[in-house]
């Protein structure tokens, strides 16, 4: 699935077609009989699997519906929030092949601006400074060695 494709609606648990999950009556059959989900007894005397729809303690009917009023008012507006940044990135797309940044571009923008960073920072001044100071007393050992080593040996 896209990143800016609306979720689909998450399937719900409904033995019966005609059953409204948000009803206070859910799960309650033709003749009004108990919902087939609750209370299903395990075998080896275990405790019964209580219903899917059971309320948290301490809320009511009422402020659960609300509740899910409002995750639902949520869910499409994070939806419809998902659609505008597609269509914002499309058009920044657009308006960026128009002024003919490619990606590509755009990558060697940001590594040249990364290397000057990196050349101003402290740590790669110190370092270029101490680097010059150490070529500046090996040169002249490393001259010397190798005059020394092209001189031919006498005595031998």
């Amino acid at each position: 699935m896209d990143v800016g494709q609306a979720c689909p609606p998450a399937p719900t648990l409904s033995l019966d077609p005609d059953i409204n999950l948000n009803s206070p009556n859910k799960g309650l059959g033709p003749a009004g009989g108990a919902d087939p989900l609750t209370d299903v007894p395990v075998e080896g005397g275990a405790v019964g699997v209580s219903s899917i729809n059971t309320l948290p303690p301490g809320l009511t009917e009422e402020e659960a519906e609300e509740i899910r009023s409002e995750l639902v008012k949520v869910e499409e507006e994070i939806s419809t929030l998902r659609q505008v940044l597609l269509a914002k990135e499309k058009h920044s797309a657009d308006l960026k092949r128009k002024l003919g940044l490619s990606p590509l571009n755009e990558l060697k923008q940001n590594l040249t601006k990364g290397w000057q960073d990196v050349q101003t920072s402290n740590a790669y001044v110190r370092t270029t400074e101490k680097l010059g100071e150490w070529n500046e007393k090996v040169l002249p050992l490393s001259l010397t060695l190798n005059v020394y080593l092209r001189t031919p040996a006498v005595g031998y």
